[in-house]
């Protein structure tokens, strides 16, 4: 699977990956102390939607473009809160053009101590990146491959911390590498919350990764499932899904209540839904 982001920004995949980050982050905040966040996979930070790139696929359509601008019940709408704040901020005139990616939705929850480490390993992607932050003292931004980031930037001297990996899929065998690198990054950090992005595509390859995960005996990971179609075509992007390790409390009372609205509004079809399983630790919840 080639993800090339800037063909598909804004669309269910980033709706979901980036409204738990904010979610995260908004926990993160809760304390006075200082906090870093790394992201592995930072991609070009922010993207145009008028762009040719997403007109080719218009798959912000389905995604962002079903939420901006629309009420949402009353218990939805905190939980998308932090989510749509960065969204509304990188388009001040209230028309959906600018899509920010993840570094620019952790850019955002910064305050004056807290640091962001944004690592792109794509040679274009990366000068468009470093561009962006370049006048940004709080914000490091790095051209080096992902597993060497989490072996070099952790811990972090804050001791508190946020970890993104959000891989493009551009190579075989990225999910066996995504557990392997929660495992180091775990030894490293074992106090950190990381969270893992990955497609669906393929069922049997998502068991197997669940199933690796599990197998680690990592103490506290939830899995958020959305799927917006069936699954029956295996060429078919159906679904996304959030491995979160060491998840901020109540994380899952919340996504409880936020995937199956996600999972009504932003379904492309008949097999639709969520899952929301606790692969190790606290409690098994699942729908």
């Amino acid at each position: 699977m080639n993800y090339r982001h800037a063909y598909h920004a804004g669309n269910f995949a980033d709706v979901l990956k980036h409204a738990v980050l904010a979610l995260v982050l908004e926990h993160m905040r809760q304390k006075p102390a200082p906090f870093r966040v790394i992201d592995t996979h930072a991609g070009i930070g922010l993207y145009d939607l008028s762009s040719i790139e997403a007109g080719k696929t218009g798959e912000w359509e389905s995604g962002i473009g079903r939420l901006w601008g629309k009420p949402f019940p009353a218990d939805v709408a905190p939980l998308l809160a932090p989510y749509l704040a960065v969204v509304a901020a990188e388009n001040p005139d209230g028309n959906l053009r600018w899509y920010p990616g993840s570094p620019a939705v952790a850019r955002h929850a910064l305050r004056a101590d807290d640091r962001l480490v944004a690592n792109e390993l794509h040679p274009e992607d990366h000068a468009r990146l470093a561009a962006h932050f370049r006048r940004d003292g709080q914000v490091k931004v790095l051209n080096l491959d992902a597993w060497a980031v989490l072996k070099a930037m952790l811990p972090p001297k804050e001791r508190r911390g946020v970890v993104l990996v959000d891989p493009p899929f551009e190579e075989a065998g990225e999910l066996e590498r995504m557990a392997q690198g929660l495992v180091e990054a775990h030894r490293r950090f074992a106090t950190g919350t990381v969270l893992l992005w990955y497609p669906i595509k393929e069922r049997r390859a998502i068991m197997r990764f669940r199933r690796a995960l599990t197998d680690t005996g990592l103490p506290k990971l939830l899995d958020a499932e959305l799927r917006v179609r069936s699954d029956d075509d295996p060429g078919v992007l159906s679904g996304t899904g959030l491995v979160v390790l060491n998840p901020p409390y109540r994380l899952d009372d919340k996504l409880m209540t936020l995937l199956p609205f996600l999972a009504g509004s932003l379904a492309q079809g008949v097999g639709a839904g969520f899952e929301l399983t606790w692969l190790a630790g606290e409690r098994v919840t699942s729908t």
